[in-house]
């Protein structure tokens, strides 16, 4: 493990900066074959043998052991590759469940602005509270192992593009009277815009079973 990453002891949460973290590379040949390696064997079994238990432990991976091991494994993969795919979603998780009271708040302001069907496609319920948006982004992840594994990246696509619109919004709201704030929103929404077309991108791949 990287020296980086041996400053926070597991369990460990995240915080959504996580989203600008950057990890040291050693070969980069050798940290995209494992990142392959590891991102297809995991999917391939689990979708073979959908055993409930070993999904339940996937889907509440870092809550139990933090990201720094995921971190090393898929951080630096290209974002339309499995392990880039991987990788976006659990760190879209993670920002749900390390702050849910904000992301409810994006996600009902992103559903208030966006005219689109962003909001039908990503599935939450309306109104979506804080207790909802953990439920649905573990639903969606969940889905990534025992579902239609290009839907669940639709939907996850979907869930970023209404809170960027959220975050958007709300980081106007900011702008004039706390610029620093509405900074900070304004990152969060182009990082999620971003997130948004590669898992968009990774489902259209995933469909021509071109996803590597």
């Amino acid at each position: 493990m990287s020296d980086s990453s041996r400053e926070f002891h597991k369990p460990v949460r995240r915080p959504t900066e996580l989203f600008d973290r950057v990890f040291p590379a050693e070969d980069p040949a050798e940290v995209s074959r494992v990142a392959h390696t590891t991102a297809h064997a995991l999917l391939a079994r689990v979708r073979a043998d959908p055993d409930g238990t070993v999904v339940d432990r996937l889907v509440t991976f870092t809550d139990e052991h933090g990201i720094d091991d995921l971190a090393e494994l898929w951080s630096r993969s290209p974002a339309k590759t499995l392990p880039g795919a991987l990788w976006r979603l659990y760190l879209v998780q993670l920002m749900i469940h390390d702050d849910p009271r904000t992301a409810a708040l994006l996600y009902e302001r992103g559903r208030a602005e966006l005219a689109s069907a962003d909001d039908a496609v990503a599935g939450a319920p309306s109104p979506a509270g804080p207790e909802e948006l953990v439920t649905l982004v573990d639903t969606i992840l969940r889905g990534l192992f025992e579902g239609d594994f290009a839907v669940a990246l639709d939907r996850a696509a979907a869930f970023c593009r209404v809170q960027a619109s959220g975050a958007t919004h709300v980081a106007d709201d900011y702008e004039a009277t706390e610029p620093e704030r509405a900074s900070a929103f304004t990152t969060r929404a182009l990082r999620l815009s971003d997130y948004a077309a590669d898992l968009t991108a990774c489902a259209a791949l995933w469909r021509r079973d071109a996803l590597t």
